[in-house]
């Protein structure tokens, strides 16, 4: 009879812990998000920095609409104000848009 409970015990056990398993989730680089169509105009990479912003923690703390945009090249290069930031240099938090591919890189600030 002792056997018989040890037993049962034991594949208690052991089911218990085969349920605790999960399955491993997909990791999602957002700093190589991209826009469809990539962000030949001003307003495309607005879109583009809208939608990296969106999948960031902190999306709260970000201006968009007082974002400055300029056009270098073959990418936009683009400053946005932090709320977090304020009375402080720099406020603003640096982006680059491939005009081309659309993708957002976040900038190092000094």
């Amino acid at each position: 009879m002792m056997k018989l409970r040890s037993l049962f015990v034991l594949l208690v056990a052991i089911g218990s812990i085969s349920s605790c398993q999960t399955s491993q989730p997909q990791t999602v680089n957002p700093t190589s998000q991209t826009a469809p169509t990539g962000a030949p105009t001003e307003a495309a990479a607005r879109a583009a920095i809208a939608q990296h912003l969106q999948q960031q923690a902190n999306k709260a703390l970000y201006q968009l609409d007082s974002a400055r945009f300029t056009d270098v090249d073959t990418h936009w290069q683009v400053m946005v104000p932090r709320t977090d930031w304020a009375n402080r240099m720099p406020n603003a938090a640096a982006f680059e848009v491939d005009k081309q591919t659309g993708k957002v890189i976040t900038l190092m600030v000094k």
